[in-house]
């Protein structure tokens, strides 16, 4: 039973000492308590338990376990949370003060949604502002978005706070996929409760350093995640819808994958080029 504990947040981390720190500083400074605080170590070899123990002590849950990845991470943690109500947090990204508040009364006053997000701030390395990943401009209503989610899956997992229930009937992230699980998992929900956008920033992501966005495998999980979501939207979104959906994820990986390329092929003339000096 989850008892009085309202809110737990999972924290994945590997081998980022001072972000997750950040992370964390961020979590307990909620204007509404997070009551349960898991971090779930995948095998830093960077001090991070130390350094987690000396900075936040018995205010935390830390969990350290052998490299398995992000989703096996996330996982393990989800199984552990006892709250009502499970939000998620990758160690380089950080929350706005409001989140909590603001996700916990949607959720509050909507009682048959399973999920709400929220809108991202994405920012570099120094922490200026890139952009703003609006949710609205993808997901133009709240309720069963089944449809406007196949068109465009993507998620922050930052941005997510979902009700236990949401965890229990659908299961967690796909391990079996090396990128691509927070979209999967984005679709599983979307089959199965309505969900709910705040349409402000809440949450700031950390781009442009050692992600899994640029890797080429993305592409392949992303089409094999696409084309299962599609076949199993078959009862609850029309044909066109699902057709198109499909060729937006065909279209959208080609041009990636030529994006990816033409970087490769620079680069590879750029060393070819310091070589013959």
């Amino acid at each position: 039973m989850a008892g009085s504990i309202e809110v737990s947040v999972i924290i994945p981390t590997y081998n980022r000492r001072e972000l997750v720190q950040r992370a964390l500083r961020s979590v307990l400074a909620q204007t509404r308590r997070v009551d349960e605080v898991i971090v779930v170590d995948d095998g830093s070899t960077d001090g991070t338990g130390e350094a987690l123990a000396a900075a936040f002590g018995d205010r935390i849950v830390y969990l350290r376990q052998s490299n398995a990845g992000v989703s096996a991470a996330r996982n393990r943690g989800l199984a552990l949370a006892r709250g009502r109500y499970l939000a998620l947090l990758d160690s380089d990204d950080e929350w706005l003060p409001e989140k909590t508040r603001l996700q916990c009364e949607f959720l509050d006053a909507n009682l048959d949604f399973g999920m709400v997000l929220c809108d991202v701030e994405r920012v570099d390395a120094a922490g200026r502002v890139i952009d703003v990943l609006s949710r609205r401009a993808a997901l133009p209503v709240d309720g069963f978005i089944l449809g406007h989610v196949l068109r465009d899956p993507a998620l922050v997992p930052a941005s997510v706070l979902m009700r236990r229930t949401v965890y229990e009937r659908i299961g967690g992230f796909d391990e079996s996929l090396a990128t691509g699980e927070d979209l999967d998992f984005h679709l599983r929900v979307a089959r199965e409760f309505p969900i709910g956008v705040i349409a402000q920033p809440l949450v700031r992501a950390l781009r442009c350093h050692d992600g899994l966005s640029s890797l080429a495998r993305t592409y392949d999980d992303y089409l094999g995640v696409m084309r299962r979501a599609v076949a199993d939207a078959t009862p609850l979104v029309d044909a066109d819808e699902r057709n198109s959906a499909l060729a937006i994820a065909y279209r959208r990986t080609a041009v990636s994958y030529t994006h990816l390329r033409a970087h490769e092929t620079k680069a590879n003339l750029v060393c070819r080029l310091l070589l013959e000096k």
